[in-house]
Formats: structure tokens, sequence, C-alpha cells
């Protein structure tokens, strides 16, 4: 359709509304990765993309992210090896996953309902819209 932008696919920012975009100048691509500096350590460290926009984080682009380099005497720690590659579900989503079918699967038991615990209740006396009840068990 002419006149609608088609998104690309990434993550969602909650902050901005929109797919979080790589922060190289004049680059517009989806962001796949975040890069923070430890400056006491002189280190640069790339990792996955960010739940949430950081102001001294950098959101970078899987091309940037490749390419990218460290000042002189400066270390880079890759804690994302394989950012093209489709993230694996953790241990807990797939714990998650597992209990939500065993929930499903449950035999549900029916709960007793109005009629049948009104029934089991005696009317003893009445003050407007109050009424005094009797527990029917002795």
């Amino acid at each position: 359709m002419p006149g609608v932008s088609r998104a690309a696919p990434g993550v969602l920012s909650t902050v901005v509304g929109g797919v979080r975009r790589c922060s190289r100048t004049a680059c517009g691509r989806v962001a796949v990765a975040t890069l923070t500096y430890v400056y006491s350590d002189s280190t640069a460290v790339l990792g996955p993309l960010a739940m949430y926009a950081e102001p001294h984080c950098y959101d970078l682009c899987t091309e940037h992210a490749e390419r990218l380099t460290a000042p002189r005497g400066w270390e880079v720690v890759r804690l994302a090896p394989d950012l093209m590659a489709p993230p694996r579900p953790s241990d807990d989503d797939l714990l998650a996953l597992a209990d939500a079918v065993r929930e499903a699967a449950r035999p549900r038991t029916p709960e007793p309902t109005v009629a049948t615990v009104e029934a089991a209740t005696v009317e003893v006396g009445r003050r407007g819209h109050l009424r005094v009840l009797r527990d029917p068990a002795p």
C-alpha cells in the first residue's frame, strides 16, 4: 500500500513505542545488541539487546555490532556470540510452558453454585436488605 511504512522485525521499545534502531549516526537498521562501556575496567561490553533503552548504552544493528572495535588498550567482551540466530527459549520459559500444559490437562472440579449454598442455609429473619441465616450443621 502506498504511504504505509512496514517496520522491520525487532524488539519493541516500551519507552518510545516503536522498534529500537541502531544508535550509529545515519543508520536506521533494527538494533539487535546493546553496547555498554565499563570505564573503570577499560572494557566495552556487547550483549543482547537490553529490555529497556538506557541513556548511557548504545543499541547497535548486526553490522555495527560485528564490526565493533574498542580504543587501543581497551578490551571488548562479546556476550552475544551469534546475533543473527533466533533466541533459544530459556529453562524458565520451558518450565512455564510445561506447567501451563499440566494445568490445562488437569480435570476441573465444579465449584459449588450459589443455589447449592443457598439451599444448605436456612433463613431465620430479615431486616431490610439483610438476612439472618442459620448454619444447617448443628
